[in-house]
């Protein structure tokens, strides 16, 4: 099936996947923002999905999503990588059209995993799986807000936490437009209008989560 096995079909899994996760961390941005406006109102957001099958089986296909979406991102470059061969060590210079995102969406695509990874250990594991397992914990699992103040109480999580969403803006201001382009949106007057929707868009959803991490630091500390 070319959507499998066709370099362009699976480019379009990679767009399909992208936006899909795009629309993912755009709710669980808002999310994460009702904890500035009302600590308890996060928490009953957090127990309202909780362990519930619905976010047990929406848990799954984001997992698998994220697996999909990883996993063609490594074959894509590497397909990339050897289509080109030792031509890509015949030039030095960099070309000034194409994008530092984009001559870099493998390096920024780890960095997300290495923060994915460390994102799920920090919180996912201590809250859904403690509810889904009855193993750990189960103070932080009913008390979000709470866990959130003790996270970003720490500078170096702080740190930690500020690189991985910078790097997910530069990793998702180049997708945005190029998933866009990919599934067939790339006319000339409307590549341009993407490429500026989608920088906005990013970049108030990244602000949104950085805005959390920001708040509940300073909150620690005055």
């Amino acid at each position: 099936m070319w959507l499998f096995n066709s370099s362009i079909g699976r480019k379009v899994i990679m767009s399909v996947t992208g936006i899909c996760l795009i629309l993912f961390l755009t709710f669980h941005m808002s999310m994460n923002v009702v904890a500035i406006f009302s600590e308890e109102g996060y928490n009953m957001v957090c127990e309202f999905l909780g362990a519930n099958w619905y976010a047990v089986v929406a848990t799954l296909g984001l997992a698998a999503l994220a697996v999909i979406h990883i996993v063609y991102a490594f074959i894509l470059t590497w397909q990339n990588r050897k289509a080109r061969g030792n031509e890509r060590y015949a030039v030095t210079e960099k070309p000034g059209k194409v994008e530092w995102a984009s001559q870099n969406m493998l390096v920024l695509g780890i960095i997300v995993i290495f923060g994915l990874v460390m994102h799920l250990m920090d919180f996912w594991a201590k809250m859904m799986y403690v509810d889904l397992t009855g193993c750990g914990d189960h103070f932080y699992s009913t008390d979000g807000a709470h866990w959130i103040q003790y996270t970003f109480q720490q500078p170096y999580m702080v740190l930690c936490y500020v690189i991985w969403i910078v790097a997910l803006w530069f990793h998702l201001s180049h997708g945005f437009w190029s998933a866009l382009q990919t599934i067939g949106w790339n006319g000339k007057i409307w590549f341009n209008r993407w490429k500026w929707i989608g920088n906005v868009y990013v970049t108030l959803l990244c602000f949104g989560f950085i805005a959390v991490i920001l708040w509940f630091y300073v909150k620690s500390i005055m």
